[in-house]
């Protein structure tokens, strides 16, 4: 349960909202950009209030973060950071790609978008089931200014689930990085360590670090 804030309380120089009601999106986050934001405290968008989820109509990673974003400034008047992310399957043309959460129809049903996705890498040899996780970090400031970050995890597609952490693709999909583990069978802190999320929120701390000097 994230704790509520009172956003009057709050100095909008020093806040970042990151657009998320999960907490360990912004544990994430936070644990990144705190080195090079030390003095920005950052709260999740859901602890400030209900607010209506923007309709995420980008045909791009990048545009639907800056969707989500842009969003979250107009709501509260304040700096934030939001993220796009989803699955990209070489042998499928890039999809699910942007629409990675609803592949089936449904937005978030895991079982279903699995399902989908092993029947349609059926009989597709294993040379050929490359695939990776992308990330794409949008900051955007109360004027308007905004920077971005890029990162991806490389793998392959598995031939059926394994692994009880995660969610999403994570039991279908082996990282390069951890031969023969999926991505549901990692401890948290070590899918934190490859993650897309994290290569972006990387990509986007040394730009912010390039443009403080």
């Amino acid at each position: 349960m994230l704790e509520k804030i009172n956003i009057e309380e709050l100095d909008p120089r020093r806040t970042i909202v990151v657009a998320t009601g999960n907490m360990h999106k912004l544990t994430e986050i936070e644990a990144i950009l705190s080195g090079v934001l030390p003095d920005v405290r950052f709260v999740a968008l859901g602890q400030l209030g209900d607010f209506e989820d923007p309709e995420e109509n980008g045909t791009t990673f990048l545009e639907n973060a800056i969707i989500k974003a842009q969003a979250a400034v107009e709501a509260t008047g304040l700096a934030a950071i939001a993220d796009d992310s989803g699955l990209v399957v070489d042998a499928l043309n890039g999809e699910p790609g942007v629409y990675s959460a609803r592949y089936a129809g449904v937005h978030g049903d895991d079982a279903a978008n699995n399902a989908k996705l092993l029947a349609n890498m059926d009989g597709v040899a294993d040379a050929d089931r490359t695939a990776r996780f992308m990330s794409v970090v949008a900051l955007i400031d109360a004027e308007g200014f905004a920077l971005t970050g890029t990162g991806s995890c490389e793998g392959v597609i598995g031939h059926e689930g394994r692994g009880e952490f995660g969610f999403g693709y994570d039991p279908l999909f082996l990282p390069s990085d951890t031969p023969g583990k999926t991505m549901a069978q990692l401890a948290p802190d070590e899918k934190n360590a490859i993650s897309h999320r994290f290569h972006a929120l990387l990509d986007l701390s040394s730009k912010l670090s390039a443009e403080a000097k």
